[in-house]
């Protein structure tokens, strides 16, 4: 492993007294972090990026607040966009994992998926930390 000098001024800094040996310890002890990191990313950023828009949000937290499925036409008196607006965002938020949508007839239903459930929750729990 490539040992960094910076590293190494850090660890004489907390050590004391610094050796090769405590170096490669951390690099290996860091190395072992990536791990946990997905090695393909793209459903997470897909799903925290379809979050990221305002109208797209505020459908997911009503469909995870509602006791049942919507439809876009439910959805419509609390969204101030139009009724398309809101069917593209739908589709948006199927496409990344976030909604399930069954159609019967000429309507389609939307309900959160465990993922969306998920995410909204961890927000929920950490938004009084995000405003220090």
């Amino acid at each position: 492993m490539v040992q960094s000098s910076s590293l190494r001024r850090l660890l004489e800094t907390q050590l004391e007294d610094c050796c090769d040996a405590d170096v490669d310890e951390r690099l290996n002890a860091l190395a072992s972090l990536d791990d946990a990191v997905p090695t393909d990313p793209s459903a997470d950023l897909d799903a925290l990026s379809t979050l990221g828009n305002g109208t797209r949000y505020r459908i997911a937290s009503l469909l995870v607040e509602a006791d049942d499925e919507l439809c876009v036409c439910e959805l419509s008196p609390l969204v101030d966009v139009s009724d398309s607006a809101i069917s593209h965002a739908l589709s948006d938020l199927a496409d990344a994992g976030l909604v399930t949508r069954r159609k019967e007839g000429t309507w389609r239903y939307y309900r959160p998926t465990e993922r969306a459930e998920a995410l909204l929750a961890a927000l929920e729990t950490t938004r009084g930390d995000a405003r220090v």
